[in-house]
């Protein structure tokens, strides 16, 4: 239901100027660095879990993960805006791409957190949120995340916590975008309005019925 967020976003404090040139310093940190004796401890992944605000939170706690960017990820537009991309104009979905330290958190351990913080039957969005939009799904860079992805999938699936199939896609990452700054670190920025539209979205309730313990 984007009436929700626009009506967040709109009543959000002004944004604070230099978050997005660190979160670009921050994500530089993943590639590797000309005449460096070693590659960098730098690793990403890209999931889709719905509203990219609410995405953002059970990453950042995890020891190990650097950076947390919202964005947009599996359309055909380049650079695409949120209002394109929440009116469902360009293909892609909220996205949050996860920088993370690959010696201290592992990609499996990453996939385990996304998990619990999605519906994983939901083939229409996610909770309140409705369209392609919001789906889920697991964004991969190279064979060993496909390989690890598709096995947490398959593992889900056969553990018997679900009688109904689980929908979440696992595609190859194009192309990330990030979206604009007011979005980045939302729930930190603006603590009101986000727990107004976490609440009113009834993320949680349902969290805690799919996995037995809020998600958040």
């Amino acid at each position: 239901m984007a009436s929700l967020r626009t009506m967040s976003l709109r009543s959000s404090a002004p944004a604070r100027a230099l978050v997005g040139a660190g979160l670009a310093l921050l994500l530089g940190l993943a590639s590797s660095v000309p005449g460096e004796t070693e590659p960098a401890a730098r690793a990403r992944a890209t999931f889709a879990g719905g509203c990219f605000w609410c995405m953002e939170p059970p990453f950042d706690r995890v020891p190990g993960v650097v950076a947390t960017t919202s964005g947009f990820a599996g359309g055909g537009l380049a650079a695409p805006t949120y209002e394109q991309v929440a009116a469902g104009l360009t293909g892609h979905a909220e996205v949050v791409q996860v920088v993370f330290d690959p010696r201290k958190v592992t990609y499996p351990q990453l996939l385990e957190v996304f998990w619990k913080n999605i519906d994983p039957l939901d083939g229409g969005g996610q909770f309140c949120d409705r369209g392609r939009q919001y789906r889920s799904a697991i964004f991969y860079e190279g064979e060993e995340q496909k390989r690890a992805a598709l096995a947490s999938r398959e593992s889900l699936q056969k553990s018997g916590r679900f009688s109904l199939p689980i929908v979440t896609e696992i595609v190859p990452l194009e192309a990330f975008y990030p979206a604009e700054e007011p979005h980045q670190d939302y729930y930190l920025r603006n603590v009101r309005q986000y727990w107004s539209y976490r609440k009113g979205c009834g993320r949680d309730p349902r969290l805690q019925e799919l996995w037995g313990k809020p998600g958040h």
